[in-house]
């Protein structure tokens, strides 16, 4: 545990502005005070970078394991548990601040996944250095900082050929039930599926079955199955529906959820704020708790993203399916061409995320968030306010009685949002718990 009282979430880190085009402004907080994990506070450094770099939840998820396992690797070397990847021996004759490893570790990796961020990296840096000095008499040597930048640097190192720039293209299809753009960009992440785990042995290892358990497109689209899933999100899916079909509290939650927009902290984001939330409220040992949920989120990104782009069946999305008037040969189905969705981004423009439908990120993303607190904290029962910073959900809050409810209720969000089919949400689900029983049960013990 860290060597000073732990606050949790009792100081404010920054605060972000949202300006003209949806850039973020990072502005420094009050003064720092000295007695506050540093665990907490460099995961509000990086929820403020994915702000500021507006970009998709792979890299971000990316970039969030990245830097916890650094700070885990600094924590064990410098106590006990087992590293990621190395236990970094301490350099003779030198004196070592827990801490200042750790900021030094959080530190180096932000500026080496977010360089044109570096300046502001300084600012936190110099912050925290600041408001915690060491304790104690330097060795003959002076005060280290190896740990954390080996640590860093190995993380670093570890990532470097992992796949995760590779930028190929993604040529749509123009075939019933295949995804094409909806409007709002091209596909990202098309390849995102093949990049290197950090726990997983690859992209597929949970893969699940084709939508419905079809084996074929065309079997999918032919299905009862596949216009119930249609229909379903058709009704409560839609920018007009009523509140016949779709109530005050399904609006709600769609857009608590969402944070699919530029100046948010993303889907990632938020599943680490809820983890903030949680260990400022129980006893928690926070380098190996937050290293966990990255990794899990990092891995469940790599997961949804090679059943999406990695089948036979890149499911198109709602929209699409909905409002295009080709015939999917479902004579279940009626094409609106008027739909859309429920999802807005700042402009007022409806949309849908720019990748393939199947699975859900959000749900993966809930599912591994969920399995890696009710396995680290042995029970699910736990009880939270959890909040969002999606403009269309501004100040509100919403309660859970499990991490198993809030899971649940943000896979069931994107079909309310429009985006999503619920069997979308279901496998993504299942896929985030089995990639976070993997993360749990193998990795930081």
């Amino acid at each position: 545990m860290n060597k000073r009282v732990k606050l949790g979430r009792a100081f404010a880190v920054l605060a972000a502005v949202v300006v003209g085009g949806g850039v973020v402004t990072p502005t420094p907080a009050s003064a720092i005070p000295p007695d506050f994990d540093h665990v907490i506070y460099w995961n509000d450094v990086l929820l403020d970078a994915f702000r500021t770099s507006n970009g998709p939840p792979t890299t971000l998820s990316r970039a969030g394991a990245m830097m916890h396992l650094a700070m885990y690797d600094t924590s064990v070397s410098m106590g006990t548990g087992t590293p990621y990847l190395a236990r970094v021996s301490p350099i003779p004759n030198y004196s070592y601040d827990r801490d200042m490893n750790l900021d030094v570790a959080a530190y180096d990796v932000l500026r080496a996944v977010f360089p044109t961020q570096s300046d502001y990296f300084t600012t936190r840096f110099n912050a925290a250095r600041q408001a915690d000095p060491p304790l104690g008499e330097p060795g003959p040597e002076g005060w280290s900082r190896s740990i954390g930048e080996t640590a860093a640097r190995n993380i670093i190192n570890a990532r470097a050929n992992d796949g995760s720039a590779n930028n190929a293209g993604y040529t749509a299809s123009n075939t019933a039930g295949q995804w094409r753009p909806t409007g709002s960009g091209a596909a990202v992440g098309p390849n995102w599926g093949n990049v290197k785990p950090f726990a997983l042995t690859s992209g597929s290892q949970f893969r699940p079955s084709l939508p419905g358990g079809f084996s074929t497109v065309s079997a999918m689209l032919s299905s009862s199955a596949y216009a119930a899933q249609v229909n379903d999100v058709k009704r409560l899916g839609s920018a007009t529906a009523p509140k016949t079909d779709r109530n005050d509290d399904q609006t709600q939650l769609a857009f608590f959820w969402a944070n699919d927009v530029s100046g948010t902290y993303k889907p990632p984001g938020q599943l680490f704020e809820h983890t903030q939330i949680v260990a400022s409220q129980r006893a928690t040992d926070t380098p190996r708790l937050f290293a966990l949920v990255a990794m899990a989120m990092a891995d469940a990104s790599i997961a949804a993203w090679d059943a999406k782009f990695n089948t036979s069946i890149d499911l198109w999305r709602p929209e699409t399916a909905i409002a295009e008037p080709q015939d999917d040969g479902n004579s279940a189905t009626m094409p609106n061409s008027a739909w859309r969705p429920l999802s807005v981004d700042r402009n007022g423009v409806r949309f849908s995320p720019p990748f393939p439908a199947y699975v859900s990120g959000h749900a993966t993303f809930a599912g591994a968030w969920a399995g890696v607190m009710k396995r680290y904290y042995g029970t699910d029962a736990i009880s939270f306010a959890a909040t969002t910073e999606d403009p269309n959900a501004a100040g509100v809050t919403r309660s859970f009685s499990s991490f198993s409810a809030a899971a649940t209720e943000n896979a069931r969000s994107r079909v309310y949002l429009g985006v999503h089919y619920q069997w979308d949400a279901d496998a993504g689900l299942t896929t985030g718990d089995a990639v976070a029983n993997r993360v749990f049960s193998t990795y930081l013990r």
